[in-house]
């Protein structure tokens, strides 16, 4: 899915802060955090676009793995990965804490961490204090439908067992209208969003119109 996450970001971040989106690093300048960024997917493609990326998660493992693989790059080595969370709030004993750091970022992006946070509410207005002032957030979950159950824990776990099963909570999901209004609530206007499609015949994930079971969305942090 990462490719076509990519081309979502890249699209409407590129719109946002007026850069060129054919540029091999349309993100030189720009200071982004990936919160929950496990072993580093989104973080180092972001980097090679010139982005200042800091990748945090709260598993230790995730971020040695994360950190020895961008060894590897020269430029992902510029990454700066922490074992922490955005706020105390969403977890019980992080070792650093970037809200209480006062840390802002131009992009504040979140994939696929909502859904496992226990107060959602709370977690999005630690996104917004760590997003400039008409800086950019960017947030993907699942959405609580029941073609989403079918497809995300049915099929992908007990089917397909491409995830450990019980790694999704059905109930945990959050519908697009939902995830707006909490956004707004934190002072994030939602500009845009989009669905993905998997194709079982080709093996890729592609860019939809259809939110109905995973998607992504853009905000704008209010001034």
């Amino acid at each position: 899915m990462n490719p076509a996450r990519l081309t979502f970001i890249r699209s409407t971040l590129c719109r946002h802060f007026g850069k060129d989106p054919f540029s091999a690093r349309p993100f030189e300048g720009l200071k982004f955090v990936d919160v929950g960024c496990g072993g580093g997917i989104l973080s180092e493609p972001l980097a090679r676009m010139g982005a200042s990326v800091t990748g945090i998660d709260v598993v230790e493992k995730n971020i040695t793995i994360a950190r020895l693989h961008a060894d590897l790059d020269p430029v992902a080595s510029s990454i700066e990965y922490r074992c922490t969370t955005a706020d105390a709030s969403v977890t019980t004993s992080p070792t650093e804490n970037l809200v209480e750091e006062q840390m802002t970022f131009d992009a504040v992006i979140a994939l696929e961490v909502i859904e496992h946070v226990s107060a959602s509410a709370e977690f999005c207005k630690s996104l917004s204090a760590l997003t400039v002032s008409n800086g950019a957030t960017v947030i993907s979950t699942v959405n609580r439908s029941m073609r989403a159950y079918a497809s995300t824990i049915v099929a992908a776990e007990y089917i397909l067992q491409w995830l450990p099963k019980g790694t999704h909570q059905w109930s945990s999901f959050i519908t697009p209208e939902e995830l707006v209004l909490t956004l707004q609530r934190a002072s994030i206007s939602v500009e845009e969003m989009a669905g993905f499609d998997f194709d079982p015949l080709t093996g890729q994930w592609s860019i939809t119109d259809d939110i109905s079971v995973q998607y992504i969305a853009f905000g704008i942090k209010n001034s």
